[in-house]
C-alpha cells in the first residue's frame, strides 16, 4: 500500500463515540430553545483499541463568541482556531426538523460529515449528512475515550521549563 492509500484509508470515519454522541445530545438539549453548534474531531481508532484504520469522532469544539438564536447559529470563523482539522459539524434544530436548512448546506464545506439533532433531544432525534446534505450512515461505537485529565495534567514546574526552552 502506497502512502496516498495509507493517508486516504486513515481519514475514513469509522463512526461517532456513544460518550460524544450522548455530549452533544445534552448540550442540544441545555442550549434549547436555541440553537448548539460546534465541531467534529476524531481519533485514530487505532488509539482507541479498535483494530482498524480510520478516525472515530470522540471531540466537539465549541468555538467561543458562537452566536445562536432559535434558528441558527452563527460561528465567526476568525475564532476558528487555525489548526483545527475539523471532520465536519454538529448543530441543532430546536424546531425537532432533521434535515438541512438551505443555510446548513451553505456551509456544510467544511469536513465530510455533519449532524443534525432535533428537539426534543432522544437518543433517536439526530442524522448524519454528507457535505452534500444527503443523509449518510454513521454508527456509534462504544470506546473509552482517551482521559481528558491529562490534557491538563501539568504543573507550574512543566510551565516553566516549556517556557525556558
Amino acid at each position: 500500500m502506497g502512502l496516498l492509500d495509507a493517508l486516504f484509508r486513515s481519514s475514513e470515519i469509522l463512526g461517532i463515540a456513544e460518550e460524544t454522541l450522548e455530549f452533544a445530545l445534552e448540550s442540544s438539549e441545555a442550549s434549547h430553545p436555541n440553537e448548539y453548534m460546534g465541531f467534529l474531531r476524531g481519533t485514530e481508532a487505532t488509539q482507541l483499541g479498535l483494530d482498524r484504520d480510520g478516525l472515530v469522532i470522540t471531540d466537539i469544539l465549541i468555538v467561543p463568541g458562537t452566536e445562536a438564536n432559535s434558528v441558527s447559529a452563527t460561528v465567526k470563523t476568525s475564532s476558528i482556531p487555525n489548526d483545527v482539522k475539523a471532520l465536519g459539524s454538529v448543530h441543532s434544530h430546536p424546531n425537532g426538523v432533521i434535515r438541512p436548512s438551505q443555510a446548513d448546506l451553505e456551509t456544510f464545506g467544511r469536513g465530510s460529515v455533519h449532524i443534525i439533532i432535533g428537539a426534543p433531544y432522544r437518543r433517536s432525534d439526530w442524522k448524519a449528512f454528507d457535505s452534500q446534505g444527503r443523509q449518510t450512515r454513521l454508527d456509534v461505537i462504544d470506546v473509552a475515550l482517551p482521559d481528558s485529565e491529562e490534557f491538563f495534567d501539568f504543573t507550574q514546574a512543566d510551565i516553566d521549563e516549556e517556557l525556558r526552552g
